[in-house]
């Protein structure tokens, strides 16, 4: 891949090197230009989705070092930042746990900030800047489907906010001369990519597969709403694509707005209703409103639906109210109808998703298969696709909505244009701010709040835990991604029957029909759960053995399954000691484990954000570090 002066893009950021350093370049090639490999076509080239046509001959590097990038996601939902020393994620941060705005769309600067100190960088060292879209492709294309519904897509028009697209095309511009400190004027170059390619990177570079069949399903990118492709070593390619306005993302959010709860946001909530209404009742009717193929088609009756229209001010339409009943209003009662609306809603999305990895693995005809996408949050879809699928091995994106494609981006920038070597699978997510004993001994110091450090910590908590309290457990880096798995979590014991409603009640302020998953010791996941495979990342549901659903019914959903994250030694030894200490004092190796937050807010991420989320709750301890805090008189 050949610039406009003819000198590959790593060359150039070689001599972009030794002018910041103020060196006069040799007349020999950096010693990392040394090895080269002749690219002769299009079709061999690494990065064949970037690649001019016709015969390539030029150096291509085997390692870069000291190359940083970032990946940045904004201005949708989900914002977010990641950074890369090479092919090394040094920190990947959503900005909502910063600004404490739920699923923001901001500019993520809080997290940009954040990013750069975790490196001991500033602007003037980045090299490039993946954003997780391109501007023009989405203005255009989704402009043209606009004017195919006029006189009715006015209101598109209308509500349609043009700052943020002007914001998305002079990024470069905002990043160069914005508050962010720097030493020197920013060099970086800015690299617009593909939404549901950053979606596929976010996956399948992160993934401990050589090659694997990928999939992608969201609401939408620039148009394409559900992606196939397949992954090889440093490559991606996109085999097949579902294109607006058919959107398996889409109608899962418009039914998530026709139930009474937010589209981006509430879709989980759907999830957790299905259990309790009958798939039957309505299955037929959903099943008209989404019909597939196995070829990989996808075709929405849109007269049941206006998104397409309205441009996601209005879900809905008429059409859809007449065959399911009226809209569910915010807040009003659930019945019945609507968990069977739920439960039909989530089969058919189950099934149209099988169908569609049928497809792609005769495409493909691998054993591994790499989700991403919102929709591969999806915890019981993705447990019905490793129990029924065509592949053997699954691996989902922890951080699979649009918050995982500034790592996506930032990763296709590492591995497909730069082709540095990948490294090893990611096996943990804790990525982002990290805070001394300091500043939670600061933080803990409030009025009405007892604080003590025990020799045994561990120890200590597992008894409190075994005597049926409620702990806030804040420990190490802040996690990306929805689930919280042991640094950001609110712990209970999985023995009492009452707890599921304690907790919803008292503590989270929620729904009261929405379950609590467990984190079991990885070596014990099979005694519990049927089927379980590792499941570090929570996100892959299984059947809870019926001979152990009397052992732990606060975390066994009303179908009789749990959203499973595994732990191992390994991989958070604090974490596994306090499920160890447990299990000795109880025999049994789980805990139920929720996110440490209420309804309607972000996880907590600072010391701060964890005592004040703790003193507006009915929990009982807060462990804060090396701390354990106590409300007096509590």
């Amino acid at each position: 891949m050949l610039s406009h002066r003819g000198i590959p893009p790593w060359a150039r950021i070689a001599k972009r090197r030794e002018r910041k350093a103020g060196l006069t370049p040799g007349p020999s090639r950096p010693a990392h230009l040394d090895r080269t490999e002749e690219i002769t076509s299009r079709r061999d080239h690494p990065i064949a989705w970037f690649a001019p046509p016709g015969p390539l001959r030029y150096p291509c590097p085997r390692s870069l070092s000291a190359l940083y990038l970032l990946g940045l996601s904004a201005y949708g939902h989900d914002s977010a930042v990641a950074l890369l020393d090479g092919a090394r994620i040094v920190s990947f941060v959503e900005e909502e746990r910063l600004n404490r705005e739920k699923h923001t769309s901001a500019f993520p600067e809080q997290a940009l900030r954040h990013v750069l100190t975790a490196g001991g960088l500033d602007l003037s060292d980045i090299d490039e800047v993946a954003f997780f879209l391109k501007p023009w492709q989405l203005v255009t294309r989704r402009t043209a489907r606009a004017l195919g519904y006029l006189p009715r897509s006015l209101v598109q028009f209308a509500t349609y906010r043009p700052a943020n697209a002007l914001k998305i095309l002079g990024l470069g511009l905002y990043l160069r001369h914005n508050s962010l400190p720097s030493r020197r004027a920013p060099r970086f170059r800015l690299r617009y990519v593909e939404h549901h390619l950053a979606h596929a990177a976010s996956a399948f570079y992160v993934s401990p597969f050589e090659e694997a069949a990928i999939l992608s399903v969201d609401g939408a990118g620039e148009d394409i709403t559900t992606w196939f492709g397949r992954g090889r070593g440093t490559r991606i390619e996109r085999l097949h694509a579902i294109r607006l306005p058919h959107s398996l993302g889409l109608v899962y959010s418009a039914v998530t707005d026709y139930l009474g709860f937010r589209p981006w946001g509430g879709e989980g909530k759907v999830m957790g209703l299905a259990p309790y209404g009958d798939p039957d009742r309505y299955y037929q009717p959903m099943r008209d409103v989404i019909r597939w193929s196995e070829e990989g088609r996808l075709a929405i009756d849109l007269r049941c639906f206006d998104y397409h229209v309205t441009g996601w001010t209005r879900w809905i339409s008429p059409a859809f109210e007449a065959i399911f009943g009226p809209r569910r209003l915010p807040e009003s009662e659930l019945t019945e109808r609507h968990a069977d609306v739920a439960a039909a809603l989530q089969r058919v999305v189950e099934e149209a998703t099988l169908a569609f990895l049928r497809f792609l693995h005769r495409r493909v005809l691998s054993r591994n298969l790499c989700l991403a996408g919102g929709v591969a949050l999806n915890s019981v879809l993705n447990g019905r696709i490793l129990r029924e699928g065509p592949f053997e091995h699954v691996f989902v994106q922890p951080a699979a909505n649009d918050a995982g494609t500034a790592l996506g981006g930032a990763l296709l920038l590492a591995h497909g244009r730069h082709r540095l070597p990948r490294r090893e699978a990611l096996d943990r997510v804790d990525l982002g701010p990290e805070f001394s004993d300091a500043e939670c001994i600061a933080a803990a110091r409030r009025p009405g709040l007892r604080v003590e450090t025990p020799p045994d910590l561990v120890e200590r908590t597992a008894d409190l835990l075994a005597a049926g309290k409620i702990i806030g457990w804040f420990q190490g880096r802040m996690e990306v991604g929805a689930r919280a798995l042991g640094h950001r979590s609110i712990l209970a014991d999985p023995r009492d029957p009452a707890m599921k409603d304690t907790l919803n009640h008292r503590v989270k302020h929620r729904e009261g029909f929405r379950p609590f998953a467990p984190s079991v010791l990885a070596e014990a996941a099979d005694e519990y759960f049927e089927g379980a495979v590792s499941s570090p990342f929570m996100l892959l549901v299984f059947p809870v053995r019926a001979a152990q659903r009397a052992r732990v019914p606060a975390i066994t959903h009303v179908d009789g399954t749990a959203r499973v994250q595994t732990v191992t030694r390994e991989t958070d030894p604090l974490y596994y000691r306090l499920m160890e200490a447990f299990q000795r004092r109880t025999g049994v190796p789980v805990l139920l484990n929720t996110s440490f937050n209420v309804r309607g807010e972000p996880i907590v991420c600072t010391p701060e954000d964890a005592v004040r989320c703790f003193r507006g709750t009915d929990m009982d301890y807060l462990v804060l570090g090396p701390l354990l805090v106590e409300k007096r008189g509590g």
